[in-house]
């Protein structure tokens, strides 16, 4: 009982102290929401995809290719893609290359591990996000 009752304490200080230092990045969200919403309007979105399974999902692979930041800002954008009218298949494949293709780390990603090893890796990742996305919007229809 005495270890319960000197944890809690620590344990609260703990994660209030962790949200604390996440509000930076939660305002970042929030004016990366804004900023997806004003330089990409619905016009150019509609431009990029057309609702063709093959071709959306490779543009959302490129796109998310060749972005940096944290997944949980991908998911963000994904939305908003959806909201835009960006079909299923475009924003899992978007996703999918944001999280696994490094397109801006691949100079630090093959002075590490290697030149051969990284072009494989990065080419593997976007291959496989496309078919990811093809794969997953082909199950979610079953649902």
């Amino acid at each position: 009982m005495d270890i319960v009752r000197f944890a809690f304490p620590s344990a609260v200080h703990k994660s209030l102290s962790a949200l604390w230092r996440s509000v930076p990045f939660l305002l970042g969200i929030i004016f990366l929401v804004g900023f997806v919403q004003v330089f990409f309007p619905v016009r150019f979105v509609s431009m990029i995809f057309h609702h063709n399974v093959f071709l959306d999902s490779f543009m959302g692979s490129v796109i998310g290719s060749v972005m940096v930041g944290s997944p949980i800002t991908s998911y963000v954008i994904g939305g908003e893609f959806l909201n835009q009218g960006v079909s299923l298949t475009a924003v899992t494949a978007f996703v999918v290359a944001w999280v696994s293709v490094g397109v801006v780390q691949f100079p630090a990603e093959s002075t590490m591990l290697g030149r051969n090893f990284s072009l494989l890796r990065n080419s593997l990742s976007f291959l496989f996000s496309i078919l990811v996305a093809m794969l997953t919007t082909v199950f979610l229809r079953f649902l």
